[in-house]
């Protein structure tokens, strides 16, 4: 799957399949498009669990970490 990487303030990063971030959380906006990956259940991404990011895109849309801390479920509204 086609992931898009973006960058909040501080260590805040967000994950999303929306090239274009709109589906971000604004409580961590502004995001800056940081890097575009491929991720696959069960392989490994350097910085990326990449099994919590696949459960929480399909689950809720986006993936948000703070210092590799999953925080999605406090970043949506």
């Amino acid at each position: 799957m086609q992931v898009y990487l973006f960058r909040g303030p501080g260590r805040v990063f967000g994950c999303t399949t929306e090239s274009s971030g709109a589906n971000l959380p604004s409580k961590y906006a502004p995001w800056t498009a940081f890097k575009t990956v491929d991720l696959q259940k069960g392989e490994p991404t350097p910085g990326l669990v990449v099994d919590d990011c696949l459960r929480d895109l399909e689950t809720f849309g986006v993936h948000v970490t703070d210092a590799h801390d999953r925080i999605t479920e406090d970043a949506i509204p």
